[in-house]
């Protein structure tokens, strides 16, 4: 019974795991395979979506309170994140929202949070929003749509053996 529920839970703890790492690659892979029918949607996204956002806040964490006083130091990088800082102090909400939908701009975003001192429950409670969206909306987009018009259109995508068989051995799914 306990060897059977590990077997269940381990695809999604090594979702929750990618997500918190890296995000976006992982979770396209576990879509496909919630497409192939292979991972349940709705842990997928659960995981997925505490994923990210445990990746985001461990970020605003760390840099909370420490980043002025390190990035004072450095004059140039100062000046470089001034435009973003004040962004980020006009529009602090929207700017939560994004790091989940801005790749390549996470940690910036989560340092400049850090930075201005947004609320941790503001924060938080955001990055949670923004992660459950984004799980949404990728699984959406990768594992309902995706199959769906790739059909349509002739192409068997990544329903294929192939790509099928490759994503379970990374995953480790049967």
């Amino acid at each position: 019974m306990l060897n059977d529920w590990l077997a269940w839970a381990l695809p999604y703890a090594g979702i929750f795991t990618a997500a918190i790492i890296e995000g976006e690659i992982a979770y396209i892979a576990a879509a496909a395979l919630v497409a192939e029918g292979r991972l349940s949607w709705l842990p997928v996204v659960v995981a997925g979506a505490l994923g990210a956002s445990t990746g985001d806040q461990a970020y605003f964490y760390v840099f909370r309170g420490r980043l002025p006083r390190w990035v004072s130091r450095y004059p140039a990088l100062e000046r470089k994140a001034a435009p973003l800082i004040s962004r980020v102090q006009r529009h602090d909400a929207l700017m939560v929202l994004l790091i989940r939908f801005a790749p390549g701009l996470r940690i910036a975003l989560a340092a400049a949070c850090a930075w201005v001192n947004v609320a941790p429950l503001k924060f938080s409670a955001l990055s949670l929003v923004s992660a459950f969206a984004w799980a949404g909306a990728l699984l959406l987009l990768v594992g309902w749509l995706g199959p769906t018009y790739l059909a349509r259109y002739g192409l068997g995508g990544w329903r294929s053996e192939e790509h099928t068989s490759e994503l379970q051995s990374r995953f480790g799914i049967s």
